[in-house]
């Protein structure tokens, strides 16, 4: 993660600022530039984003959004998945979808990339959390088999191996730790 040093701004002007890519967050009068996914991060963003669409989308119950700007609390941050429920996904007059997001997902996941600090990234959960975003899950690729739960209150936990990992009370969705880490396997 790089961050840029610039005379303190307000979140109003970052968000005039020219998209970067790698996405630019604000946080706490920061601008800091995430770090471009590389492989095994890409490969768990993809699978895990279509795992939940795949359950959700039809029945429009939620949405998996892959790096998605989410604009709330003073702060601009942009999870690498955030899910909304349907009847929360930003809409214009028209009822098409909104190109800003100024609210907080309902589950916000975040990878960790090998240049990512953790406590960070934790971070960006915990201020999920406490904005009213129900779960957060880190997964970090170095640590085979486990995944790091946010849940309101700012409340931790450590899920690994077989345990079914909660997801939102309306998906029906069955995940562990380690098919998660299957995923990263191409044998």
């Amino acid at each position: 993660m790089i961050t840029i040093t610039q005379p303190q701004l307000e979140l109003e002007e970052f968000l005039k600022l020219p998209e970067t890519k790698p996405a630019s967050e604000f946080i706490n009068g920061e601008i800091t530039q995430k770090v471009m996914p590389q492989g095994e991060h890409s490969r768990l963003q993809g699978k895990l984003g279509g795992a939940i669409n795949q359950v959700t989308e039809t029945d429009k119950i939620a949405y998996a959004f892959p790096e998605l700007r989410c604009t709330f609390d003073g702060r601009s941050i942009v999870p690498d998945i955030s899910v909304f429920r349907w009847s929360r996904i930003p809409r214009e007059p028209s009822g098409r979808i909104a190109n800003r997001f100024t609210t907080y997902p309902d589950w916000c996941i975040e990878i960790l990339s090998p240049e990512q600090n953790l406590t960070r990234v934790l971070s960006k959960l915990l201020l999920c959390s406490r904005n009213g975003t129900e779960l957060g899950w880190l997964i970090n690729p170095d640590e085979d088999g486990s995944v790091i739960l946010v849940f309101p209150e700012q409340k931790i936990e450590l899920y690994e191996g077989d345990t079914v990992l909660p997801v939102l009370d309306c998906l029906q969705l069955e995940l562990t730790p380690n098919q998660i880490w299957g995923w990263l396997s191409f044998d």
